[in-house]
Parts: C-alpha cells; sequence; structure tokens
C-alpha cells in the first residue's frame, strides 16, 4: 500500500464526473466495479461507442453525446446473480480531493437510488470508507413504508401474500 494518506468518505458522495457537478453517488465496497447511469448507446460504423451520461428527466441530463475508441466489454453479476454484459469506459471523477480518471460499467440505473455506483477498484488505496458518515440522504423508501402498513393491517393475510410456501 502506498504511504499516501487514504480520505475518509462516508456511504454516499456528491462527486463531479466528467464536468457534471454534485452528481449523487452510492460508496459500495460489495461491488467489485463502478457503474454510472448512461442512454442511448450505441456503435458507429468506425467502431467508436457513443453514449450520453444519465437521460432525458434527470437533472443532471446534458445531452452531450461522448463517443470513444476506449472501452472494453465487461460480464458483470449483480447481487441476486444475474449477468449482464456491459461497456466499460473510462472518464474524469473528482471524488472529495482526489481526482480519478477512473473505469466506469455503462447501465441503466434510472431505478435506483443513485445515478451512480463507486465501486472497490476505484476506491482501493484512495479512499476509507466511513459508513456512518452520509454526504447525501438516502431517500425515504416508500414501498416499505406501505408494506408495512399492510402488515399492520392484516398480519395472516399479509404472510400468505408474501410468504405463502408454493
Amino acid at each position: 500500500m502506498s504511504t499516501r494518506k487514504l480520505e475518509i468518505i462516508g456511504n454516499s458522495a456528491l462527486i463531479t464526473l466528467n464536468g457534471i457537478k454534485k452528481v449523487p453517488a452510492k460508496i459500495d465496497t460489495g461491488a467489485e466495479s463502478s457503474s454510472v447511469w448512461a442512454s442511448d448507446i450505441t456503435m458507429d460504423a468506425e467502431k467508436r461507442l457513443s453514449f450520453c451520461l444519465f437521460a432525458p428527466g434527470s437533472e443532471f441530463y446534458t445531452g452531450e453525446r461522448i463517443e470513444t475508441n476506449d472501452y472494453k466489454a465487461m460480464l458483470v453479476r449483480n447481487s441476486t446473480g444475474q449477468e449482464k454484459v456491459r461497456y466499460r469506459v473510462r472518464l474524469p471523477v473528482r471524488i472529495g480531493k482526489r481526482r480519478i480518471n477512473a473505469g466506469f460499467t455503462l447501465a441503466d440505473r434510472s431505478k435506483n437510488n443513485f445515478p451512480i455506483l463507486i465501486g472497490r477498484r476505484l476506491l482501493k488505496n484512495r479512499f476509507l470508507v466511513d459508513v456512518s458518515q452520509l454526504e447525501v440522504p438516502y431517500p425515504p423508501r416508500t414501498q416499505d413504508m406501505e408494506l408495512n402498513d399492510e402488515l399492520a393491517d392484516d398480519p395472516c393475510a399479509f404472510h400468505g401474500k408474501y410468504f405463502q410456501e408454493t
């Protein structure tokens, strides 16, 4: 390990990605690679990969197309074991005081709480994660509140609906 002092970050951060400032990112030490919400991913006849960061409707979407010949394919496995092939590109990112040219897989993260996920490859030998620190509050999970209301109304019916053996 390097003798450089590691910066301490929390389990979420506001980062700058490719010049777009104050983008919320989830810090995930359980994920190997980092991922960014990308849309309109295309390949032209000259084998250039082209994409937009984020998507229409996102407050971070600029519509700017990024084109690159520097990309790879990666097989990514999520926490439930599903595998997907994704492109991996390098993008400039600033986290805290560190500027890094880091690898990100391109994914549809429109349904995630955070449009960017920072994984172990980017964190290693650069940051220590203190999970008690929270730069970006997690949004309330309305689905959990609705489930608990349903559970309180009729616990037996709830159990039968969601946990009945088939």
